[in-house]
């Protein structure tokens, strides 16, 4: 059961037990106001909160003791997606690019590079809607299938890690993730990157929040970016962490 499903049955008491209090004891109506304000503050924050795996059991980090991270990337693939290849490569690292389907069949080139180079592929949908947290279950699916179908068609293989657009969840993504079984992966460690305008502060925010097992978010779609991605490699070799995939940091032998 999830923590959505929990939530209803929680819910579902209280306002039982309200309206016993309301019609035996004369509750007022605030006690009732009070307990829906606060079940829809945890419905919205779990919502928009992939890391509180409310609707979705999703992968946010793992507990090791190396000192490895994964560097993931969202949004691409772009004309920025070599240079950050170009940069994982001179400090020998590796890397996870969350593609979406439309911008993965404007540059079939570059997205059959980032394997190329040994990184790994996850879908990102085909879209990237503003409006996916209101699709129906079956419209989630499609999103998700048409981008498989196109990585599939360029890289010649399919790929089970999935990331929501926004990290949104809601009870349409987690029933269709049910049909597709691809494992969702969130993040301990988001940038900020397309927010925040300072390179400098957005690099000190990931660094102080490193750890082993961390799963950094960045995007590969400004050249801020790809600034963030080459201050944090020259940290890694300095403090000997090393970036892998999704897959090597899930399954350390493979």
């Amino acid at each position: 059961m999830s923590k959505h499903q929990v939530g209803y049955l929680i819910f579902g008491l209280f306002t039982t037990l309200y309206l016993y209090g309301f019609f035996t004891l004369s509750w007022p109506f605030i006690y009732f106001f009070i307990g829906v304000f606060i079940w829809l503050f945890f419905v919205i924050y779990g919502s928009f909160s992939i890391r509180s795996n409310y609707h979705v059991k999703a992968i946010n980090s793992v507990k090791t003791k190396e000192k490895v991270v994964a560097i993931t990337f969202d949004d691409g693939p772009t004309e920025y997606t070599p240079k950050a290849i170009e940069l994982l490569n001179k400090y020998a690292q590796k890397a996870t690019f969350f593609c979406i389907g439309e911008r993965a069949l404007k540059h079939k080139d570059i997205l059959f590079s980032i394997v190329e180079n040994g990184h790994l592929i996850g879908n990102h949908t085909f879209s990237h809607s503003k409006k996916m947290g209101f699709k129906k279950t079956d419209e989630v699916i499609q999103e998700i299938h048409a981008a498989d179908e196109v990585i599939e068609e360029i890289i010649g293989k399919k790929t089970k890690y999935f990331r929501p657009p926004f990290g949104v969840t809601n009870p349409s993504i987690r029933r269709a993730l049910e049909k597709t079984n691809h494992l969702v992966i969130g993040w301990s460690i988001r940038s900020l990157d397309t927010i925040k305008k300072d390179e400098t502060r957005i690099f000190k925010r990931i660094k102080k929040r490193i750890q082993p097992g961390s799963i950094i978010l960045l995007h590969d779609t400004s050249m801020k970016s790809i600034n963030i991605l080459e201050q944090l490699l020259i940290y890694f070799v300095k403090e000997n962490y090393k970036s892998v995939t999704i897959e090597q940091l899930l399954n350390p032998k493979s």
